[in-house]
């Protein structure tokens, strides 16, 4: 079975591949009813872990505390596989959470979805979706979860590309030797993206792309809240933790439901019903809408009187991912880029339609993706006196879907010991020294000096030393497909090396 798997923010979607058609699954929920999606939540009931639909039933039943957006988690820089979250008065650990939670999806695509019954002797093969701008400690326990909860991932590929595939499978005519391109918009429940992607045929390349790993519908909600709670002259500094979920729990729901002739939208505030203008929200939301466009400038041109607008071989900005289908969005995109906005027919389930497409090896299409972060260093110089800086690795790097990326360097050592403190990051400035989001990914101490390449040697309390003319150093730098960085480092002269995966793990 060959599946498409868009583990998302607030709702996780799932696509199958069959027969050349790539339909969207459906599942049944608490209630009996069929939904599109399995809401991404995990609570807490009678002393263990539930998860989806059994995390709402327990909610509706017994008060059981959830969390939502837990992949929002896995956008701090800090997390690792050993970090914890806290639900229901306990530390619960956030790979045992993962697991639980894609263990319990393929649970319901085997046993309680639109599919037919899936023996369990039958592998779940799935393309799996990631922002694009994930880091790699993200893309790591990603991974890992989806391994360790029993799915047999064929590839991980960047949301937006994988939305790409999904355009130009259902729209490939308006792709031409003048408009070679596609400007992918992918505002998710967490996260927002887009990427430039050309296409050929089947053969799809990206061309650049930009991200925030902190904004998405979760936003929207949180605005409508606080536009609620200003409407009914409340404080914010009012609200036990519980009375402000259930109220952007309200507004969650209120906001999914707007449509374009919405005017007036409600809630139940302290037990009484507040009512506002849904222009009062839409006025208050959008900042985050412009602050997608901030994102994703770099993407266009400007014009002459210095305006924003699309390249011309672009054929249009296909808007996708479920915050996408606010009414707001859709109208600002429009004033600003005219009749070249197109958005999906299925934009909450286009990620995972576009996966399964990416699952399919007869579907033919191939991708030829980029590096989202830069990957730098910071070395020791003139005996540990001195740090320098050295930017490794950047976006404009190629990744291959069916191949490692390698890039090496080599140079003579200059000192006793090599001390290499990884970083990923989003800019630099006109130096190359990191700037924004700078996420620590690892040390390693090389020992340089063939004395120390002894295994019982601890190399954290010796002096870091100029010796001059040293060994012959190769540095080697491995792009997994999934955008997974590795690091090699070997001593030419003695064979002596170590290798290391860079995630904020390390």
């Amino acid at each position: 079975m060959r599946l498409g798997v868009d583990f998302g923010t607030t709702t996780t979607t799932v696509a199958v591949a069959d027969r050349g058609n790539y339909p969207a699954v459906s599942f049944i929920d608490h209630n009996g009813d069929a939904q599109d999606d399995i809401p991404s939540v995990v609570g807490w009931s009678n002393s263990a872990l539930v998860f989806g639909f059994d995390a709402l039933r327990a909610m509706d039943e017994d008060e059981a505390p959830l969390i939502r957006s837990i992949k929002r988690l896995l956008s701090d820089s800090s997390m690792t596989p050993r970090s914890t979250f806290r639900l229901a008065q306990r530390d619960i650990s956030i790979m045992d959470a993962l697991v639980g939670f894609l263990e319990y999806v393929a649970f319901k695509v085997r046993t309680d979805s639109s599919l037919a019954q899936i023996p369990q002797s039958e592998p779940l093969e799935a393309a799996i979706g990631i922002p694009a701008h994930a880091s790699s400690a993200q893309r790591f326990l990603t991974l890992e979860a989806f391994r360790a909860a029993g799915w047999s991932v064929i590839s991980m590929v960047n949301e937006p590309s994988a939305a790409g595939f999904e355009y130009t499978h259902r729209h490939r005519g308006t792709l031409n030797s003048k408009r070679t391109s596609i400007l992918v918009y992918d505002l998710g429940g967490g996260t927002f993206d887009a990427s430039t992607v050309t296409a050929v045929d089947t053969d799809h390349q990206v061309l650049a792309s930009r991200g925030h790993t902190m904004l998405g519908g979760d936003d929207f909600d949180l605005v409508l809240a606080q536009c609620f709670a200003k409407a009914g002259d409340i404080p914010l500094n009012s609200f036990a933790e519980s009375e402000w979920q259930d109220l952007v729990e309200q507004s969650r729901t209120v906001k999914e439901s707007l449509t374009a002739h919405t005017r007036v939208v409600s809630a139940v505030v302290h037990d009484r019903p507040v009512s506002l203008p849904v222009s009062t929200f839409y006025e208050a939301a959008t900042p985050l809408v412009e602050k997608t466009l901030e994102v994703l400038s770099p993407l266009l041109q400007r014009t002459e009187d210095g305006a924003l607008a699309l390249p011309p071989e672009c054929a249009g900005i296909y808007v996708t991912g479920g915050a996408s289908s606010l009414p707001l969005v859709s109208r600002i995109l429009r004033e600003r880029f005219g009749r070249r906005v197109h958005r999906s027919p299925h934009a909450a389930a286009s990620t995972a339609i576009g996966l399964a497409i990416a699952a399919d090896p007869d579907a033919g299409f191939t991708l030829h993706d980029r590096l989202a972060r830069h990957v730098g260093v910071f070395r020791e110089a003139e005996s540990g006196s001195l740090v320098s800086f050295d930017t490794l690795l950047s976006p404009n790097l190629q990744i291959e879907s069916n191949k490692e990326t390698t890039i090496t360097r080599q140079y003579r050592a200059a000192h006793n010991i090599g001390f290499y403190r990884f970083v990923e990051f989003t800019q630099t400035d006109h130096v190359g020294t990191p700037l924004g989001d700078v996420t620590p990914l690892g040390e390693i101490l090389f020992p340089f000096a063939p004395a120390l390449q002894e295994p019982d040697i601890s190399l954290a309390n010796i002096h870091i030393a100029r010796t001059g003319n040293g060994p012959l150093i190769e540095e080697r730098y491995h792009v997994d497909r999934h955008g997974i960085v590795t690091v090699e480092i070997c001593d030419l002269d003695t064979g002596y090396s170590l290798t290391s995966a860079l995630t904020s793990g390390a």
